[in-house]
């Protein structure tokens, strides 16, 4: 099922959208009609109607409440598309943002690229052990770790924009890139979660952004103390409008395919296939000795190939950035001019 959240006109709040048929089905005004009909009041559903991650934590009986009141609304040709504001909004607040990394080759080409880009003494070495070994060279791959659990990093979950929406340039960044992501929302709360239970906590799907400044990524990684994901990453992110729930999702989870344009063209593709650890395994460790609580987001990490420091593509103030993942839906959103002035204490990044 596909949903959204939208700002009801009468100002009473929001409604939680359901796609029918290409139309936005808006549950609050259908309710309300459903129970004038003298249908019944489905208690249960009015309950969750405004809210997106509660509508998702409802599961299954939520689903089919909500589709039987589609039905009626359809069978009795309701248009109800003038009781809200169809503006795309994010799809609910999310209540915090951990990012993992699932796929060795997005690793290893984003590193290439970063060495190409920010190191370009160490670059000749490294395409003349490539072209003669044949191999990655070794100090491109991830550490240990990354093999043995999912690793994340927690990011700025209230740097989320929304569809359509320009995200800033930050001062300090001449090197900004978009990464193509699905988002995975949790709707149970659960602590301690066993790897083999991990996917029954997912509530929902949605397409991401995280937007890197990849010259500070680069600093951060050589010379910080908590690694590249400081300034880097927490400046911005996107988020689709659409949600799509998970029993729609989880079983296609290996064979998605992901594409990103700038400007209308292709700058990248690549599929959700080869993931180094599961989808129940991001659950599973990032509960390991914390509670996870429903509107918390999970990003996959990007999809191999696209993101632009993987292909050599670098993207400049104006660009239209549309992410696009097969089943879940679509994200574009414009590249902001940089902005001025703020911190002073670093003369690289002023």
């Amino acid at each position: 099922m596909r949903l959204r959240r939208a700002r009801l006109r009468d100002e009473s709040g929001y409604t939680v959208l359901v796609w029918d048929e290409g139309t936005w089905v808006p549950l609050v005004p259908a309710l309300a009609r459903f129970r004038q009909a003298g249908q019944g009041d489905a208690a249960s559903l009015e309950d969750v109607a405004r809210d997106v991650i509660a509508f998702l934590s409802g599961g299954e009986r939520t689903r089919e409440e909500a589709a039987r009141v589609v039905a009626w609304a359809r069978a009795e040709g309701l248009d109800l598309s003038d009781t809200y504001d169809p503006t795309p909004i994010l799809p609910f607040e999310p209540r915090s943002f951990r990012d993992f990394s699932l796929w060795e080759k997005h690793m290893i080409d984003a590193a290439r690229g970063i060495v190409q880009r920010f190191m370009p003494q160490m670059s000749g070495i490294l395409r003349l052990y490539e072209s003669v070994m044949g191999k990655p060279f070794p100090k491109l791959r991830p550490k240990k770790m990354f093999y043995d659990v999912p690793v994340y990093y927690m990011g700025n979950h209230l740097n989320f924009y929304r569809e359509g929406e320009t995200v800033p340039w930050p001062p300090y960044s001449r090197a900004l890139d978009y990464e193509l992501e699905l988002g995975l929302i949790i709707a149970r709360e659960g602590r301690n979660i066993s790897r083999d239970q991990g996917e029954q906590y997912i509530g929902g799907f949605v397409v991401l952004n995280d937007f890197s400044a990849r010259d500070m990524q680069a600093r951060e990684f050589a010379e910080g103390v908590f690694g590249p994901v400081v300034k880097a990453k927490n400046f911005a992110n996107a988020m689709g409008a659409d949600v799509v729930t998970a029993d729609e999702i989880l079983p296609r989870f290996g064979s998605l395919r992901g594409t990103v344009r700038v400007n209308g063209q292709v700058w990248g593709e690549g599929t959700t296939a080869n993931a180094t650890h599961t989808l129940g395994d991001m659950v599973a460790y990032a509960s390991w000795g914390e509670t996870l609580y429903p509107g918390e987001v999970l990003g996959t990490g990007t999809f191999p190939g696209c993101s632009g420091v993987e292909v050599g593509k670098w993207l400049r103030p104006g660009d239209r950035v549309e992410l696009e993942i097969e089943g879940v839906g679509t994200l574009t959103n414009t590249v902001g001019e940089p902005e001025q002035g703020g911190y002073r204490g670093d003369s690289r990044h002023t």
